[in-house]
């Protein structure tokens, strides 16, 4: 086979969901199966607009690791790359809906295209076959053809040979000098504020595209605006930072100049989970395409609000073709943004 163009690299596991998708997680009878992941959701994403895509992890030896692959090859993304972990589980997260009685200490609030609209997730992972990536694991022949590889903050903060990884992901993808692109994804579960910024912050220089919702960039960059968090992130290497904003769209600075776009308004939203993942894709996929940064922006937004409008992290997820025919909903309406009053350099 050939060496797919985007390469992907992170944790994919198991997710649990009651078929209700509005039902009380401790009163629930029934929960649906499905598998999701950042990485692995990126690269779906990228299938359907088109491009070959590669995603690397481990999973268990086990029958859920083996739902997994089987349900992420199916979506045309090649697995090959994938360790079989005889040591080690597959893990596995319930995603269930905010208005549920049913708090657990290990949620928190999903991130993605919908904001605080819906979802929150409880993750079963630690010490997860995936939490053993290892340098070791990459194999240099398959980057011979990449031409982006997305990492993201969640994959470094699950352990050390993890964070590794993507520093060697990093060097091989150099050295075919693809662009590099980097989801923030601070999931501060996982680690501490502090410690996310010396690891994200050692590997900017060498990302080409960050992307990030509003309130990570304000956070990790400890900034009162997104604008002021994009200026800084620009500053520190990335030529594209991009925020998305939930349901008022998503901004950008790309090269100096600043863009905006209002999102759009699907009729209804079911699950905001994996909504960035896919509007990262959409970005991505204009700009393989050779598209500006204002008709990235609008197809990234078009993808996010088609994968709210579907339980499962991917399942709303669209074709290249189905971006051809335009949007399915009206863009919202603008909203004022406290631009500077020149672009920056």
């Amino acid at each position: 086979m050939t060496p797919p163009a985007v390469i992907t690299l992170g944790e994919s596991m198991i997710l649990l969901y009651p078929r209700n998708v509005e039902a009380s997680l401790s009163e629930t009878e029934e929960l649906v199966v499905e598998v999701a992941g950042a990485d692995s959701n990126f690269a779906i994403a990228m299938t359907r607009l088109g491009f070959e895509a590669g995603w690397i992890s481990r999973v268990g030896a086990d029958p859920l690791g083996e739902r997994v692959l089987k349900t992420i090859s199916r979506e045309g993304v090649d697995t090959s790359q994938v360790v079989l972990d005889p040591d080690h589980p597959t893990g596995i997260y319930i995603k269930y809906h905010e208005s549920s009685p049913s708090p657990a200490p290990t949620s928190h609030p999903a991130g993605g295209q919908g904001g605080g609209s819906g979802s929150r997730v409880i993750y079963y992972r630690r010490g997860s076959a995936a939490s053993h990536l290892r340098p070791d694991d990459l194999n240099r022949d398959y980057f011979a053809n990449i031409r982006v590889l997305q990492l993201s903050g969640m994959t470094c903060a699950l352990s050390r040979t993890c964070e590794e990884t993507v520093r060697r992901a990093i060097e091989l993808a150099q050295e075919r000098r693809a662009r590099i692109c980097f989801d923030l994804n601070l999931r501060l579960q996982l680690w501490s504020l502090a410690k996310a910024r010396q690891v994200i912050g050692s590997l900017l220089p060498a990302v080409s595209v960050l992307f990030g919702s509003e309130e990570e960039y304000t956070q990790f960059f400890d900034k009162p605006s997104v604008v002021d968090a994009l200026i800084e992130a620009h500053g520190l290497g990335p030529q594209t930072v991009v925020a998305h904003r939930g349901e008022r769209g998503a901004v950008a600075l790309v090269r100096g100049r600043m863009v905006s776009h209002p999102g759009y308004r699907p009729p209804k939203i079911v699950d905001v989970v994996g909504a960035g993942d896919g509007f990262n894709a959409g970005f991505v996929a204009a700009v393989l395409r050779e598209m500006g940064p204002q008709e990235a922006l609008a197809i990234a937004n078009q993808v996010g609000a088609a994968a709210v409008t579907t339980p499962g992290d991917f399942q709303g997820y669209p074709s290249w073709d189905d971006i051809g025919r335009g949007p399915a909903w009206p863009e919202r309406e603008r909203e004022g943004i406290d631009w500077p009053e020149r672009s920056t350099g």
